[in-house]
């Protein structure tokens, strides 16, 4: 059986057995939705069992496990044995097993399996990694090794997946997926509607569904009338609600304002009649609460309604991903946000599905609602950044002009990392346990030597990548933090895109004029002659 692997999935599949090798036995892999994580996962398994092995692939859904086990015979051959409830795969000759969680977690259960059973173990959705559940039956086989695979490498409760991999073995973005052709491009469009969740209380990580569902009721019809006002009567509609009864509740609002709608739960008893309906355009709107996150394709969906605010990341990506895919005659995803008023400031937007910073989001989130009209999230993302980049120029002359006055002998790592306008510097935030560490007294020795301020690098993470960024430039021969200190401090712009020869020549230049810049010499206007370069 064959199949076309992607450049990009094959590139994955190398560096997850590269990490493996390296001794990296728990590694991660982030692919957004609707780019086959599940051929990546399936092709490894595949080299696993050449080679002799078995595996696991642990999944907390049957419809997950169903749909591993077809994908995996689809992309390989290879047919997989079935744990869950009273399917057992004891006495099966099959090398893979597809398991239920909350099957396989328990003791009984679990004590059938010898702890060597499984080379290495699959976790579809690995944002529930650290959940009791996953670590009991994960726990059982310590020498196996283990491939998480998820759309976003964060989690509600903000415990970090790097407190359980040790390595993120490849990650495909959502940009990237989208710039290659894989994804549709996604417009996004805030509607001017206030929603009041502030008295809406959180539990494990984000807001109580029930209380979610209460605050909004009161606003079901004045949403219906914003969507028909959004062109959403045209366009194939999936609608995201945190309750059975306002999912209901909303499809017969719909219905009212001229919507081919259906609802489905995980009570519908027409729940297959109705998604085929949906399939095939007799119903262009539909509401679920919450059960369409996973594991559900439907690639002509243009438009999606998130009316289940969260602060959880991947829940956020799960639903638009559902939207992503591309189909004939489908030029773009429109994704509808609101404008939830809350306390807290941790609500998932549009801005988080192509933002790494926090401050660029929050300035997209921004720049969203005032816009008025659908924007490809790309593009806002592009302005977001440069909005972001001026006010923090506007804040680096400040800083400047007080470093002048102190004189300062080494350079702050943030003005360092914004005067080589390296964003992976600036907005840089540790994932692993070893990156959280401090700074090592021989990484804090060698910055210092090169000229950075040590003492305010906060973690080993960030010193590491300081350090390759320092050497990187050396060898392109560019500027040095200590000519860019100086010569920032005497007014001159971007010298951290000068190359070390022009900025040692106009330090040269400066000292022969006793210090002062060279008359006919405008700082703020200057460029060198071989132009700017950026590492």
């Amino acid at each position: 059986m064959t199949l076309e692997v992607r450049p990009y999935q094959q590139a994955a599949r190398v560096a997850i057995h590269a990490e493996w090798a390296a001794g990296n036995r728990k590694t991660l892999l982030v692919l957004p939705t609707g780019t086959g994580k599940t051929v990546v996962f399936a092709k490894v398994i595949e080299d696993v069992v050449r080679e002799g092995g078995r595996a696991l692939i642990l999944a907390h859904r049957g419809e997950l496990l169903d749909q591993a086990a077809e994908r995996l015979y689809h992309a390989t051959g290879l047919m997989a044995a079935v744990e869950k409830a009273e399917d057992t795969s004891m006495g099966r000759l099959e090398r893979v097993v597809v398991g239920s969680v909350q099957t396989m977690m328990r003791d009984k259960r679990l004590a059938q399996f010898n702890p060597a059973a499984f080379d290495c173990i699959v976790v579809d959705e690995a944002h529930h990694v650290l959940a009791d559940s996953y670590q009991a039956v994960l726990s059982h086989f310590p020498d196996a090794r283990v491939l998480g695979v998820t759309a976003t490498a964060d989690r509600g409760d903000k415990r970090n997946l790097g407190l359980y991999f040790d390595s993120l073995a490849y990650e495909y973005t959502l940009p990237a997926a989208i710039k290659d052709g894989w994804l549709c491009r996604i417009e996004a469009q805030t509607i001017p509607l206030q929603l009041d969740i502030s008295k809406v209380g959180v539990s494990q990580g984000d807001y109580k569904v029930a209380e979610l569902g209460t605050a909004l009721d009161p606003y079901l019809d004045a949403i219906a009338d914003e969507m028909v006002a959004a062109g959403c009567l045209s366009r194939k509609v999936l609608v995201f609600l945190p309750l059975i009864r306002t999912s209901q509740k909303f499809a017969e609002i719909l219905a009212s304002r001229g919507f081919a709608v259906a609802e489905v739960n995980g009570d519908s008893y027409d729940r297959a009649d109705t998604l085929a309906r949906f399939a095939s355009n007799e119903v262009r709107a539909l509401c679920n609460s919450m059960l369409l996150t996973e594991g559900y394709d439907c690639p002509d969906i243009d438009c999606i309604v998130v009316l289940r605010p969260t602060k959880v990341r991947s829940l956020y990506s799960q639903m638009v991903g559902r939207g992503t895919r591309i189909a004939p005659d489908k030029d773009a995803l429109l994704v509808l946000d609101f404008l939830w008023h809350t306390e807290r400031h941790e609500l998932v937007h549009p801005a988080h599905l192509v933002c790494d910073s926090e401050e660029v989001a929050a300035q997209m989130t921004k720049n969203l609602e005032s816009a008025g009209c659908p924007v490809d999230i790309e593009v806002a993302e592009v302005q977001a950044t440069d909005d972001v980049v001026r006010a923090r120029e506007e804040a680096l002359a400040k800083t400047l002009e007080e470093m002048r006055k102190k004189k300062a002998k080494l350079v702050d790592p943030i003005q360092y990392a914004m005067s080589i306008a390296a964003e992976d510097l600036s907005g840089y935030v540790p994932t692993f346990p070893w990156e959280m560490m401090p700074a090592s007294d021989t990484q804090i020795k060698l910055l210092e030597k090169k000229g950075i301020a040590a003492d305010s690098v906060g973690n080993a993470g960030l010193a590491s990548l300081l350090i390759d960024r320092l050497a990187m430039r050396q060898a392109a021969g560019l500027a040095t933090p200590k000519q860019i200190r100086f010569l920032e401090g005497k007014g001159f712009k971007q010298v951290g895109t000068w190359s070390s020869a022009e900025a040692s020549n106009m330090v040269s230049r400066i000292e022969a004029a006793g210090w002062i810049v060279p008359r006919g010499i405008k700082p703020a206007e200057y460029v060198p002659e071989g132009g700017s370069y950026y590492a």
